[in-house]
């Protein structure tokens, strides 16, 4: 193209180094951050770091392939296989949910289906929501179960000149009007184990609230809402919400993306994978740093992390249909392609004898061809 001849190295790679990062689209809890993760009773991965709106697992790795039993490492190839081919895979988190785990699907958690993920954590959804509620509510409080939101102590009140209200939640207070630890981790009310949202609050100060004063709790999907006005003992009394509220509240739900599943592949490209592009190997690693040749799986681009080697991550739901495959080692077999100039591919010592070109590989008899719908 444009007078630069490219070559594509296409190959197999066998990926005993390899595994799987899983985004589940969730509030809810799944498990503890570092418990064990099974599949047909062994141990296949653990739960990782939770993301915005997401709980995260990571399933595989060399040391579930190859150092456990041997039915350790058979369920643990059969898995990444599974997960990677786009198939529905359950599993178990220790202590936590069993979830059901399907590349581009709502995820399933202890057999009920996820609908959204949240709109922002308890203080986002207020920094996002406030001006809506202003002169239409004396206070809100947006269940979290990482910072619940309370809307008079919060900057976006303040910066509303709406007075505090009085009603003081549970947990540990953050900067003002962003609450921890209110509650226990659960299927409740945005993630917490709360069903009755009155119950994460601890006092409400009689020098500042007072009869008549309208409260909403709600949870950072909008799935749960409530509202209550206070009466002359200052009891929260739950009452028919407004219209008008309502609306924010929905508003809150259509502003939540939907909960998928994604699953990425994260494999490390080394040993005789790169001897079928040079009888280099470390110039292939240099040139794929330096930017001059470039990774694919399935014609997919990979991200390639930094450091030594070539350690890539693909999104699976992107690649042709049952890319993977396995060997008996055990290990995934990935497709994975190299592209760079004909004149690159030359200096860092590629096997240009074996070039073919394309002409000729599209009058192979074996080629299956495909159609690709735009």
């Amino acid at each position: 193209m444009d007078g630069v001849d490219t070559v594509t190295v296409v190959s197999e790679g066998v990926f005993s180094y390899c595994g799987t990062k899983i985004k589940i689209d969730t509030d809810r809890y799944v498990g503890d951050e570092t418990a064990a993760v099974f599949a047909e009773g062994e141990q296949v991965g653990h739960v990782t770091t939770a993301e915005y709106g997401s709980q995260m697992l990571a399933i595989g790795g060399v040391r579930h392939l190859t150092g456990g039993s041997k039915k350790e490492g058979r369920v643990t190839c059969d898995t990444l296989l599974r997960l990677c081919n786009r198939e529905a895979v359950t599993l178990n988190v220790e202590n936590g949910a069993k979830v059901v785990v399907q590349a581009g699907k709502p995820p399933i958690i202890d057999d009920v289906q996820e609908e959204r993920m949240r709109v922002g954590c308890g203080s986002a959804t207020i920094g996002i929501f406030a001006p809506q509620w202003h002169g239409k509510v004396d206070e809100v409080i947006v269940v979290d179960d990482h910072i619940t939101g309370v809307l008079s102590e919060h900057q976006a009140g303040q910066f509303l000149q709406m007075p505090l209200s009085g009603i003081r939640v549970r947990g540990r207070k953050s900067t003002p009007g962003r609450y921890f630890q209110v509650a226990d981790h659960g299927a409740g009310w945005g993630g917490t184990d709360i069903t009755d949202p009155l119950d994460i609050i601890s006092k409400i100060d009689p020098e500042r609230a007072y009869a008549g004063m309208r409260l909403l709790m709600v949870s950072t999907t909008g799935q749960d809402s409530a509202w209550y006005v206070l009466d002359e003992n200052l009891v929260p009394v739950p009452t028919a919400m407004p219209e008008e509220i309502r609306q924010i509240v929905d508003r809150i739900a259509e502003n939540c993306e939907p909960a998928l599943c994604t699953v990425l592949f994260m494999a490390g490209a080394g040993g005789s994978l790169r001897a079928g592009v040079t009888e280099n190997p470390v110039r292939l690693t240099r040139s794929v740093k330096e930017s001059l040749t470039k990774v694919t799986c399935g014609g997919v681009p990979a991200y390639i992390w930094p450091g030594g080697g070539i350690t890539m991550m693909v999104d699976v739901s992107q690649m042709p249909e049952n890319s993977f495959g396995y060997v008996p080692t055990p290990a995934i077999v990935a497709p994975i392609e190299f592209t760079l100039s004909k004149q690159d591919f030359g200096e860092l010592g590629g096997h240009v004898e074996r070039i073919i070109p394309v002409e000729d590989v599209l009058k192979s008899r074996d080629l299956k061809r495909l159609r690709l719908e735009q």
